[in-house]
């Protein structure tokens, strides 16, 4: 995939901390406490710029009226942001 082909990278960064706070996961706290390093921050971001999801993410946080207890299905850095509430 090639840059062209990613999303903007302030919706995606605002629509990754967004999931996570629905979760009650700070990535500010787990970059602080070593859980999740700068290089994986970016990462994350990318990854959701990549997902081509944004649509159903946008819909998702849309309807959170509680804490989430895990990130969405369809979400491309679920794995990631389930790990980091734990």
């Amino acid at each position: 995939m090639t840059r062209d082909n990613l999303g903007d990278v302030e919706k995606h960064f605002w629509l990754t901390r967004s999931v996570a706070r629905c979760m009650d996961v700070s990535l500010t706290e787990a970059m602080a406490e070593g859980r999740l390093t700068t290089n994986g921050y970016a990462e994350i971001v990318t990854r959701c710029r990549a997902s081509g999801c944004s649509d159903q993410c946008e819909l998702w946080l849309s309807k959170q009226q509680v804490k989430a207890d895990s990130a969405p299905e369809f979400c491309a850095n679920a794995e990631t942001l389930n790990a980091l509430k734990t």
